[in-house]
């Protein structure tokens, strides 16, 4: 499944790398047997699409989708645990499966942060990988349902990435569910969490203390980082992540 490290790449926030990689991304699409040229054409738009544009407005509209709220947080445990402490468990988890296969980290980022996960995926077997997929199919079905509500191009990836778990999604069911959620990208939705965050603090409750995506991410980081994951032995196969 080479397509798997391409949508790594296209789900991350974009830089000039990314930009200057599109030929390869395509050619990496094309070169992928096992993705039907209908998937491979439209994954090609996506990508002429997104490397078309001015590298600012792709990073501003990436912001506006997957940093702002958590209805498109790309931290998949996040719409699993929340805030709950079986979220860290979880993660501690995930970097352990890493460490096990000889997958290095080297970038500063969280586990269960779904370009990195790809990417842990695009090195292991089919078998494995439709396993892991179809595991967190229905957070991908309710980011794809999201994604399409807001008639953005990125829902395509998740499609992609739906098709390789051969799990059927009870789409009319999500499209209900998402229709009747309440957005929480607004700005006054942010406004609502940014004073439900200040009387957290005037409380001096560090244990409950709630934080926006972003700061979240930043602090669940410092606390993840000093696992340091590395190969188990000299001996073990190591992949080191975060270039394509």
């Amino acid at each position: 499944m080479r397509s798997l490290k391409v949508i790594s790449a296209l789900l991350g926030y974009p830089e000039n790398e990314l930009f200057e990689a599109r030929q390869a991304l395509i050619d990496e699409v094309q070169s992928d047997e096992g993705l039907p040229e209908a998937q491979q054409a439209q994954l090609i738009e996506f990508i002429e699409q997104l490397c078309n544009q001015e590298l600012m407005d792709a990073q501003e509209n990436y912001v506006s989708l997957f940093d702002r709220g958590r209805s498109l947080s790309l931290l998949l445990f996040e719409h699993v645990h929340g805030e709950s402490r079986d979220r860290g468990q979880a993660m501690v988890d995930l970097m352990a499966v890493y460490e096990k296969e000889g997958f290095a980290i080297d970038v500063r980022e969280l586990p269960d942060y779904l370009p990195l996960f790809l990417e842990y995926l695009s090195l292991r077997p089919e078998s494995e990988v439709q396993q892991w997929l179809a595991d967190v199919s229905h957070i991908l079905a309710l980011l794809e349902t999201r994604l399409h509500q807001r008639k953005c191009n990125y829902a395509l990836l998740f499609e992609v990435l739906l098709s390789f778990t051969g799990v059927p999604v009870e789409r009319k069911e999500l499209r209900e569910k998402v229709a009747a959620e309440v957005r929480d990208d607004t700005p006054e939705a942010m406004d609502e969490v940014w004073e439900e965050e200040m009387v957290r603090f005037t409380e001096n409750s560090a244990q409950d203390c709630g934080d926006n995506a972003i700061s979240q991410r930043r602090r669940e980081l410092d606390k993840v980082q000093p696992l340091n994951i590395q190969p188990l032995s000299p001996s073990a196969p190591s992949e080191s992540a975060g270039s394509f």
